[in-house]
């Protein structure tokens, strides 16, 4: 029933875009977005539009997979399966105990759009994450977090054109979040402005390509929870401003049935932050040094990159070289801190430290030496350093199974401060991940209880637990279906991320790939699946190059230390 989702009252939505002929099948990506978040706005009729789109459809739970972050989870929903089959794990990728930022490269499984594509299906793309460089398919796609601030689009010179349409289009925040010369009320004008680039951009390329096809995402709903605490005065209007937004969308491009989906939900952590490499290095399991690059970190990442080099990973230039061996002779930079605090001086030279000092000044985990370690919080889980997978392995894979259970074992028996059992699930990561890339994902899987604790991958003379980030990722986002085709009175108790993929092909009236390992959710017509090639088989590049200037806005999200 084309029109379905217009307003009612018929008032213009801004812009000036014309309308296209309207799409067949509309994918609304909201990052965080859970109906605890909802219902609150709800209330106050902040977000109407949605609310309306939650009533009129079919409502749902959406699970999210463990690790439950956007560079991972977003992955799954556009390929429908898990990462050990895709492969991308965090926001950053490993090489051995190098690092290089997650990108498309890393995505190695086939998304909806060039599925789509193989059943003469157009789409359309925008500010999906880790999707630079793009794919190559009947359509357009404008990539989003963690591709560069100009990244290359599909087709070429796409960027250009969005620019000129719309006025301007960034991927990131004019502002680091540091930047102390923004007020906070500048800072949330900025989320709003980069929210209507998004929408404004979609319409935009949905009426210049009308595709069958369209997916937008929305980022900043779930940043504003990590940047402002939580608070509702920034929370309300990022919200309210994506919602005018899916309004606008709605009216211009006329979609015969809708998605919203989230990689996961948002809410209050009441518990503490756990250390578990100073866990691990009491155990005897972890060997730290004051030497080497330490733990991936954008701060000299992207001090590289605003000098225009190219950045694959990060090499201590001469003064952190310096520093790191400053600090095998015992000067590290909390006792460099420590004398000039006492001469009133220790913020200005922090301010003035050129990048990766710190860090090279700093204990770190000695991952060619360790057995076992964290390689960064988000990705909730232990790595062991196996013999003939890992560069320096020093555990035989003779002992792997034993040093494992071993280890599930001792993490089990970690209490929190208040006494309760700190993990959920310990357990062996083949509970959680399967597929030719599995060895891309960690070993043991580390879930903190209720996902009211967080981990910190950190080493350092501090005590093992603090406090947590007030607010974090949770695991039930929200799945919303409405419109054409969609069987309002479909008794759905919750989904998977896993089962977006299949869904929105079988809506769109084609197979799914038999690689996926969600199903249909049964608010549309059932199809039955078909082997498409595989990935590493498929004929032809479908994707170019892969530009490795990922800027410093990356800092925005402050996931990385």
């Amino acid at each position: 029933m084309s029109g379905t989702f217009r307003r009612d009252d018929g008032a213009s939505t801004g812009g000036n875009v014309n309308e296209s002929d309207g799409l067949d099948t509309l994918l609304i990506g909201i990052d965080a977005g859970c109906m605890p978040v909802f219902e609150r706005l709800f209330e106050t009729d902040r977000i109407p539009t949605i609310e309306r789109l939650c009533s009129e459809g079919v409502t749902a739970p959406l699970e999210s997979q463990i690790p439950p972050w956007t560079p991972s989870a977003w992955p799954s929903i556009y390929t429908g399966v898990n990462p050990g089959k895709h492969g991308v794990v965090g926001f950053v990728g490993y090489d051995g105990y190098d690092w290089h930022v997650t990108s498309n490269d890393d995505v190695r499984e086939h998304p909806l759009w060039t599925l789509l594509d193989r059943n003469d299906r157009s789409s359309v793309v925008v500010n999906a994450p880790v999707t630079h460089p793009p794919d190559e398919f009947d359509g357009a796609v404008l990539p989003g977090f963690l591709g560069p601030e100009d990244p290359a689009c599909h087709p070429e010179g796409l960027l250009a054109e969005v620019r000129e349409a719309i006025g301007e289009y960034r991927v990131y925040p004019n502002y680091t979040r540091d930047d102390d010369s923004l007020s906070e009320d500048e800072k949330l004008a900025e989320y709003e402005n980069l929210i209507r680039m998004r929408g404004d951009a979609f319409r935009y390329l949905a009426d210049r390509f009308d595709p069958d096809f369209g997916f937008v995402q929305f980022q900043k709903t779930d940043t504003v929870f990590h940047e402002f605490g939580g608070k509702d005065r920034y929370i309300d209007p990022v919200y309210e401003a994506t919602d005018e937004q899916i309004a606008a969308i709605l009216d211009d491009c006329d979609p015969d049935r809708v998605f919203i989906v989230s990689d996961h939900g948002m809410g209050p952590y009441d518990g503490y932050e756990f250390r578990i490499n100073e866990f691990l290095r009491d155990e005897g399991y972890l060997e730290t040094t004051t030497g080497g690059k330490g733990m991936p970190s954008w701060t000299p990442m992207r001090r590289r990159l605003r000098e225009g080099e190219e950045c694959d990973t990060w090499e201590p230039g001469t003064v952190a070289r310096a520093a790191s061996i400053a600090a095998r002779f015992g000067v590290t930079a909390s006792r460099i801190r420590t004398a000039l605090e006492r001469v009133g001086l220790a913020d200005l030279a922090i301010e003035y430290a050129p990048g990766g000092v710190s860090r090279t000044a700093n204990e770190q985990v000695d991952f060619a030496e360790s057995k076992a370690y964290v390689r960064a919080r988000t990705e909730l889980g232990v790595r062991i350093n196996l013999e003939g997978r890992d560069p320096h392995g020093v555990v035989p894979q003779a002992e792997y199974e034993q040093l494992r259970e071993e280890l599930i074992r001792a993490l089990q028996g970690v209490e929190a401060p208040n006494g309760e059992p700190f993990f959920e699930t310990v357990a062996p990561r083949e509970q959680y991940f399967h597929g030719d890339y599995l060895d891309e994902t960690v070993d043991i899987v580390t879930i903190p209880a209720d996902f009211e604790h967080a981990l910190s991958e950190q080493v350092g003379p501090v005590d093992r637990f603090g406090p947590a980030e007030p607010w974090n990722h949770k695991l039930d986002g929200v799945f919303v279906a409405a419109g054409e085709g969609i069987d309002a009175d479909a008794a759905v108790d919750r989904a998977h991320i896993f089962d977006v993929a299949p869904t929105i092909m079988a809506a769109i009236g084609v197979p799914y790939s038999d690689r996926m390992d969600g199903s249909v959710v049964p608010v549309v017509d059932q199809v039955d699946p078909t082997t498409y090639p595989a990935y590493d088989e498929d004929d032809g590049a479908t994707r170019p190059a892969a530009d490795e200037a990922v800027t410093d806005r990356l800092a925005d999200l402050g996931y990385m230390n």
